[in-house]
């Protein structure tokens, strides 16, 4: 069960794009994915809970924390293996991690936990909360977006997690990214030959 969680290794540069609901993240993900030519890895949470909604008019609980991160490291496991380079992923078990704590009153599975901190990445894009709210069946916290902003940056402070801050419209937030994965894939690049 623990394997299901786990990240498998590869010599790529894995970006997260990360952050509060209705930040771009999607719309980023997809924009990088297409500037490097690769993979990118979609929340699956989005269609687990599409699902459930669609079928029981219920939104996310407890019981379906650990089935959500299951099928997102799934996906993660499966796309890195096609990806080339880069692997953009548009959120991850940290993400996961941060919605129950805040949803479920500071509590998060042990197994997630674990998982959400020892899965590396070369850096989380944290997306800033300057770009308009748009609502869908699966949003729901549009007056709590500076609280979700913390929760998220608290997160990466916390357990030390590589990160920059993406403000601005698209264009901008898509170029900041760009020039720092360039970066990272630069200094994997002298590592390698060294």
């Amino acid at each position: 069960m623990e394997e299901t969680l786990k990240q498998r290794s590869g010599n790529l540069v894995r970006v997260v794009l990360y952050g509060p609901e209705s930040t771009g993240k999607t719309t980023l993900a997809k924009d990088l994915a297409t500037h490097y030519h690769t993979e990118w890895v979609p929340e699956y949470a989005r269609e687990y809970l599409q699902e459930k909604w669609d079928r029981e008019k219920r939104i996310c609980e407890p019981v379906d924390i650990l089935p959500i991160a299951r099928g997102q490291m799934k996906l993660e496991n499966e796309l890195s293996e096609s990806a080339s380079r880069v692997l953009i992923c548009d959120t991850n078990l940290l993400v996961t991690k941060v919605y129950s704590e805040v949803y479920y009153d500071g509590y998060c599975d042990p197994l997630l936990e674990k998982y959400a901190i020892l899965n590396e990445y070369d850096i989380y894009f944290l997306t800033y909360i300057d770009v308009p709210w748009v609502a869908d069946d699966l949003r729901d916290k549009p007056e709590e977006r500076e609280e979700m902003f913390e929760a998220f940056r608290n997160s990466l402070d916390r357990y030390n997690k590589p990160y920059v801050i993406l403000k601005g419209d698209a264009d901008e937030r898509l170029n900041t990214a760009i020039n720092h994965i360039n970066n990272i894939l630069k200094a994997h690049d002298d590592h390698n030959r060294s």
